[in-house]
């Protein structure tokens, strides 16, 4: 906190603001860069160290976190509810079920699927799902296709709760003209540099086709230089292509979204994706890569799907030919999310999964003191 990246950073802030303001109190376990006053928005901030490796940093900060958490429940100070956002969390679950806490865990997308991990790394993943099932008191899905895949696979039911989306007015020329750009001037890609949110496909699908407009790329990826590198070497020294690397300022990144003649999505492994949302709440007019989350988030009416390169650079020039048609589906998107992506809606439905979850503990409890 305060939230810069991902979705689950944002997805805290806003629920966690929300739930200051209904009256509850709130601890959020950060690593990185400290918020001054360890105070955010009401939250109380907790920063706690990881190890700064691939395969350790999440589960590493997520231990000291539990530790910290299990302490304070000994000393009568701890929460009534734990959220845990990532399956990959899972094996830490039963210190917080030994502390009587009960455990509502957001199991995220299907992780193991992601091509940085392989081997080990997608057989944990793969067996933190199953640890998760078998100790949270409740799974969060933020996807219909999420929740059927558990269904699935495990038998096991979840609660869906989706993320909101940013609604914004408009356009700020301003940062716009400041960065270089016009309204409507550009094509667009936000997205960690990873191979299944195909920033590769994105890149060859452009130079395939005849764009006249340039393709502005934002981000990059601390753990993927291979991949990186390939996408450098699939624009080549095309003028049209532009990396601009992680935009940390959000009224510029907000901009970029709202100006683009095209949003290019091209994730595909995780559920409802906040950059997509953004963009929806932006009114761009969105490019998905065609896989059913996407489409579940999008609908028919606003956005268009692409499976491959040619099929993708198709879409480019037909946004080009016909940009009033663009603009339109961009604003199918934005009132699309506006009616389906509501953050007080997230908020309240949080809220009542740990009332809820309180009051099983609660009647656990009374029924195990009469016996």
């Amino acid at each position: 906190m305060p939230a810069r990246y991902g979705g689950f950073e944002t997805a805290v802030e806003e629920i966690g603001r929300r739930l200051v303001k209904a009256g509850h109190e709130v601890t959020v376990y950060c690593r990185g860069e400290r918020h001054p006053g360890g105070e955010y928005l009401g939250m109380r901030l907790v920063h706690l160290p990881a190890i700064k490796k691939k395969v350790a940093e999440t589960l590493s900060h997520t231990a000291f976190s539990v530790t910290h958490t299990a302490a304070r429940r000994i000393a009568r100070r701890g929460p009534d509810v734990a959220l845990v956002f990532n399956a990959a969390n899972a094996p830490l679950l039963p210190v917080l079920r030994m502390m009587r806490i009960p455990v509502a865990t957001h199991v995220d997308g299907l992780e193991w699927k992601r091509t940085k991990w392989s081997g080990a790394g997608r057989r944990y993943y793969r067996n933190a799902e199953s640890l998760a099932v078998r100790w949270s008191d409740a799974l969060i899905a933020d996807a219909r296709g999420i929740q059927d895949y558990y269904t699935e696979r495990f038998g096991a039911s979840s609660v869906f709760i989706a993320y909101g989306a940013p609604i914004l007015a408009g356009t700020d020329v301003t940062k716009l003209t400041e960065a270089g750009y016009q309204p409507g001037g550009y094509h667009l890609v936000v997205a960690r540099f990873e191979p299944e949110n195909h920033v590769h496909l994105a890149v060859e699908g452009y130079r395939r086709s005849g764009a006249v407009k340039p393709l502005v790329v934002v981000g990059s990826a601390p753990y993927s230089d291979a991949y990186t590198e390939r996408v450098r070497e699939l624009a080549g020294d095309d003028p049209r292509i532009r990396f601009l690397g992680g935009v940390w300022d959000q009224d510029l990144l907000d901009a970029l979204y709202a100006g683009a003649l095209t949003y290019i999505h091209g994730h595909s492994v995780g559920g409802t994706n906040p950059s997509l949302l953004r963009a929806m709440g932006a009114g761009a007019s969105v490019v998905a890569y065609d896989v059913n989350f996407n489409r579940e988030v999008l609908g028919e009416e606003a956005g268009r799907f692409f499976t491959d390169a040619v099929s993708l650079a198709h879409l480019i020039e037909a946004a080009e030919a016909d940009p009033q048609a663009a603009a339109e589906r961009g604003s199918a998107a934005r009132k699309r999310a506006a009616e389906r992506y509501v953050w007080d809606d997230v908020a309240a439905a949080y809220e009542r999964l740990c009332e809820d979850l309180v009051a099983r503990r609660l009647t656990r409890k009374t029924v195990r003191a009469r016996r």
